[in-house]
């Protein structure tokens, strides 16, 4: 007999039923799973048992499912716009795996296949990864994720098929042009004390280009899964783009702690945890260190929503870090 599973919704607040059956198709989570135990047999050398739990969010869903061979989880779009690049995304997650990152790395197929599509939509099997969230208040975790974030974009630039990813975003300006262009908006809503150090650590920034090549794209707690002080799993590849190295370091560094629900900001400490485990494997050039400090103001002050400050305090977190770097120079 088939079990109802858990529906939930990701981050959304639709509900979960109406979403399954009008972005999916299925009238119910047992339906679901019927269809899932048919795919799985299939074109895997699996049978499925149970399935426990589907998370949807936009038109992207995640079963949690016990089989033959163990747990797996099942993921699939039903957007056809995205499959050109899941299938590719699959096909490098594959590739770091053979190359000992710690990734959740597709199943293949019966043909082989990184991600297959079925009835509709782009699909791939993966293995659960065992493990918890990064706790930004471990500070040996936060290290680790540094350097897990300069293995991974040691091998991200060396990636041979890096070259035909043609729907992966890139830049259409330098970030000395994107920022400038952004200080010059309405910034009303945002504490003045860190647009003005944001506009000094701008004017000191090199103007040599940085070089740019694919990075994760969003790097952050909700995606790095640990146990003890080590990373076990970066997770979710689908916001990969290229960028600079420090661009999505300092990126990360901001929005380390934020989960699904909890968008809160970590302390310059933290920052700079992630800064010193990334530079044990790859140090910062001359040119990526001065844009350290302006990449870090500007993602602060970005999290801040434009009718003000929110209850998780971004812009308080602007002016403290503010202070911290002022202190720094002062030195």
């Amino acid at each position: 007999m088939t079990s109802e599973p858990v529906l939930e919704m990701l981050w959304e607040t639709s509900d979960p039923r109406a979403v399954l059956n009008e972005r999916f198709g299925f009238s119910s989570g047992i339906e679901a799973v019927v269809w899932l135990r048919r795919v799985v047999s299939h074109h895997y050398d699996m049978s499925l048992e149970s399935c426990q739990r589907i998370v949807m969010s936009d038109g992207n869903a995640l079963a949690w499912i016990s089989t033959s061979q163990g747990r797996f989880i099942v993921k699939w779009s039903t957007t056809p716009e995205k499959f050109a690049r899941l299938a590719a995304l699959s096909d490098l997650t594959a590739w770091l795996a053979s190359r000992r990152h710690p990734v959740s790395a597709p199943v293949p197929s019966r043909a082989g296949e990184a991600q297959i599509v079925v009835d509709g939509a782009s699909l791939n099997v993966q293995h659960v990864m065992p493990g918890h969230h990064l706790d930004v208040t471990d500070g040996g975790q936060v290290h680790q994720a540094g350097v897990t974030l300069a293995r991974l974009h040691a091998d991200l630039r060396a990636y041979p098929q890096a070259q035909y990813m043609s729907d992966v975003p890139r830049p259409t300006r330098s970030a000395h042009a994107l920022i400038s262009s952004w200080l010059e908006s309405d910034l009303s809503n945002l504490p003045q004390a860190p647009l003005d150090a944001l506009r000094a650590h701008l004017a000191a920034a090199s103007t040599t280009p940085m070089d740019v090549q694919l990075v994760h794209g969003d790097f952050r707690a909700a995606n790095v899964l640990t146990r003890g002080t080590q990373v076990i799993a970066v997770l979710d590849f689908e916001e990969m783009r290229f960028d600079s190295p420090v661009g999505e370091l300092a990126r990360s560094a901001v929005m380390l702690g934020t989960l699904f629900h909890d968008w809160g900001p970590v302390s310059p400490q933290v920052h700079e945890a992630l800064l010193e485990g990334y530079e044990n494997v790859r140090p910062l050039s001359e040119a990526e260190r001065s844009w350290w400090h302006p990449l870090l103001l500007w993602w602060s002050l970005l999290m801040v929503p434009i009718s003000g400050d929110n209850p998780t305090g971004w812009g308080r977190a602007a002016e403290r870090l503010t202070r911290v770097l002022n202190s720094v120079e002062e030195r």
